[in-house]
């Protein structure tokens, strides 16, 4: 011992003690060659052969031990590729989620364009009302229509709500041109030509609008079914958006607000 006068911390006392103790068991419970060499003499075994016996022993031990410390790094290397591929995937995972919250925030705000217009052409039934009590003041039935169809909008709090109300408000706009039609005075008059105008701005733009929604839906449902994809899309309730039909008769299904 370098120095028998060194003060040993009562914290690590116990520890160094039980260590000890197994190398004492160790040593002592071990044989040197020689020892094994008379051992062997005993039992009319030849030195050579003990000898022998002592390297092949020796040397499975190393392999053994080699073998273990393979088998150890092979372990910690397969932990280590595992967590790499499940932080890659986590990280995918979190940017395709983005990607596609991102393609549905777009189809909500090309709905959002089309449901302005949607409201502009609801707007056009006062002055349409306006019009028929005017010109067409025993057209009751016209006229019920009319406000019916406006107040079936008016009360639509959903976009589902909303695109099937505006169907009631297509057929009361194209009740109104039928009964315009058979009715040269009401066709000549400056309000019913201003309203004309209106009505054909109002299509063309619901249109277009239409027409962009149903590409954002066209682009949106490419990108929840294609893989992988499609794997986010159905862990998250990503869900198929449905076109908006020309013929308003079909009302699509629209992003839940």
């Amino acid at each position: 011992m370098n120095n028998p006068d060194q003060r040993i911390s009562e914290k690590i006392a116990p520890e160094v003690l039980e260590l000890a103790a197994r190398y004492y068991a160790n040593h002592t419970q071990s044989y040197s060659a020689a020892e094994l060499v008379v051992a062997g003499k005993e039992a009319d075994i030849p030195a050579e052969f003990i000898q022998q016996a002592i390297k092949d022993v020796e040397a499975k031990h190393k392999q053994q031990l080699a073998q273990a410390k393979r088998s150890v790094n092979f372990r910690r290397g397969m932990l280590s590729i595992g967590a790499g591929i499940l932080a890659a995937l986590a990280v995918w995972t979190s940017f395709t989620y983005n990607f596609l919250q991102r393609s549905t925030a777009r189809v909500e705000v090309a709905w959002a364009q089309v449901e302005n217009q949607l409201q502009r052409r609801a707007d056009l039934i006062p002055n349409l009302l306006n019009v028929t009590q005017v010109y067409a003041k025993q057209e009751k039935e016209l006229v019920s229509l009319l406000v019916r169809s406006r107040q079936a909008y008016l009360q639509a709090t959903t976009p589902n709500e909303k695109a099937g109300a505006i169907v009631q408000i297509n057929q009361a706009i194209d009740r109104f041109r039928s009964y315009a039609v058979a009715n040269p005075q009401l066709q000549s008059s400056q309000l019913f030509i201003n309203l004309q105008y209106e009505l054909a701005g109002t299509e063309n733009r619901l249109a277009v609008e239409r027409m962009r929604y149903n590409q954002a839906v066209q682009v949106y449902n490419q990108e929840i079914q294609i893989f992988p994809n499609s794997l986010v899309a159905n862990t998250f309730g990503f869900k198929k958006q449905e076109f908006f039909q020309a013929t308003n008769k079909d009302v699509p299904q629209i992003p839940q607000e």
